[in-house]
């Protein structure tokens, strides 16, 4: 089998991992999406002959643009273009989750920065990006003063906005590669200190309550790899307050080994095999 990986990085660990697991009996090629320009004319995989499938590791416009391409020429893709797309925009991915019955936090749209300072909200919240990327706007808003601090790097930036649920600072990760799940601890980037290593943590020591909804994300946006940021919201209840398509699940017993088989799965089938379980 030939197995394509769409990143501008392919030494990073799960993806190195995953390919030397592979390597012994199979072809794994990398195709940077900085290559791309949504044409042809600059297309790293026109040039030669498709692999069996693809992993979708970037979330870049252009490595979204790459991944369409070679949808379009009948490569499977995981995850594909538009279920990345989808955990990309914060608004979007609220709505889906709502609508589908995930215990996933309220979210409104605001269409700038600027335009939530000139109505602060009257209690806490949380505050993002709209559009998920690397060094996003992620902050919690106690006070009018901080939204306007903040208004002088991020004025013009669509956001979401989020009430702030007391927690113990603490963000359940879990990732899911094909149904297998995968979970730490992580301090929140909300709390005093900032965001600190991941802790592994057992699944029997999670609380009560997880594992079903974020084995539902999965069907819900058709992702075979994804993760799953959720907080206790009282009662040890779960809320789910983001869903990113391919994280990096760095240090996870297992998740090399999962996502080769997956990897191997989809090739086999030539098409996406999401897990329903």
């Amino acid at each position: 089998m030939r197995i394509g990986l769409i990143t501008a990085d392919p030494g990073h660990q799960l993806l190195a991992d995953a390919a030397a697991l592979l390597t012994p009996r199979h072809e794994v090629v990398a195709l940077d999406p900085r290559g791309h320009d949504g044409t042809k004319t600059r297309d790293p995989a026109s040039a030669g002959e498709l692999a069996d499938m693809y992993l979708l590791k970037a979330r870049t416009p252009p490595a979204l643009a790459l991944a369409r391409s070679l949808e379009r020429r009948g490569a499977p893709v995981v995850n594909s273009a538009a279920a990345t797309a989808w955990c990309q925009d914060r608004t979007a991915m609220a709505e889906r989750a709502l609508r589908a019955g995930l215990p996933f936090a309220p979210t409104r749209t605001v269409a700038s920065l600027a335009g939530l300072a000139a109505e602060p909200p009257r209690r806490p919240v949380v505050v993002k990006s709209r559009h998920s990327r690397r060094h996003d706007l992620v902050a919690r808003v106690d006070e009018a003063a901080q939204l306007r601090a903040l208004t002088a790097d991020w004025a013009d930036e669509p956001v979401v906005v989020q009430d702030f649920v007391p927690n113990d600072g603490w963000d359940h990760k879990l990732w899911v590669v094909a149904g297998r799940v995968f979970a730490a601890l992580r301090r929140s980037e909300l709390a005093a200190g900032g965001r600190g290593p991941n802790l592994p943590l057992a699944l029997d020591a999670l609380p009560p309550g997880c594992l079903d909804p974020v084995l539902r994300v999965g069907p819900v946006f058709s992702l075979d790899v994804y993760g799953v940021d959720l907080i206790d919201a009282g009662g040890g209840a779960p809320l789910i307050v983001d869903i990113n398509a391919f994280p990096g699940i760095r240090g996870q017993a297992g998740a090399p080994e999962a996502l080769a088989a997956l990897a191997l799965r989809t090739a086999e089938r030539g098409g996406l095999t999401v897990s329903h379980t």
